[in-house]
């Protein structure tokens, strides 16, 4: 059963409960943003944003809206084409390739965000993917993109937007080194949290 539209177009919350961690005004990438939900969604905010994939016919739709930087890249099989430091937030959702990991803590800049959600092994069980090597194992999300300071971490079963197994970090680029904890908005509630 398919998702009726307006509820795929809707944000991650997990996107818009630490999207205020990035510098007002700052520049924020999308990777693998397809028909660009998080790029509408942090634009509305402020930020200046800039989107890639590989997905052509995807990007389309992203055609005429202001204010929005397309790259068509496959990040798989190319380079990364984006400079070390330039942007103040990297947001990745429903989309694991495990080499872009160093590219997206080099792409921040002092103080940069990363919001990263993905599955993780067990979504087999729900539907795709369903493929181990696009699911991440225990706590790979989490020791994957040091040495940045983790802000807040879950994993486990969820029952929204679908019923899945995830990973979700949010992590920050001290000037230097990793931010402390105390950097996370108030409504953070803590380090490490398992899904219920």
């Amino acid at each position: 059963m398919s998702r009726p539209a307006n509820e795929i177009d809707l944000p991650s919350p997990w996107v818009c409960r630490w999207a205020g961690l990035i510098r007002p005004g700052g520049r924020v990438l999308d990777v693998a943003c397809g028909h660009g939900r998080h790029l509408r969604y942090l634009r509305s905010l402020g930020f200046a944003v800039v989107g890639v994939d590989r997905d052509e016919a995807a990007l389309g739709a992203l055609k005429g809206a202001g204010g929005i930087e397309i790259h068509i890249a496959d990040l798989e099989t190319g380079s990364w084409p984006f400079a070390p430091g330039g942007f103040d937030g990297v947001v990745v959702t429903n989309y694991l390739w495990r080499p872009l990991f160093p590219n997206l803590v080099v792409a921040l800049r002092s103080g940069g965000v990363l919001i990263f959600e993905t599955f993780a092994l067990g979504n087999e069980r729900y539907g795709r993917p369903g493929n181990p090597a696009f699911l991440l194992r225990p706590d790979e999300l989490l020791h994957s993109v040091e040495p940045l300071a983790i802000v807040a971490f879950e994993q486990g079963f969820t029952m929204a937007p679908k019923p899945a197994v995830v990973q979700r970090v949010c992590a920050v680029l001290g000037d230097k080194g990793p931010a402390p904890l105390d950097a996370a908005p108030a409504s953070a509630g803590g380090h490490a949290i398992a899904l219920k």
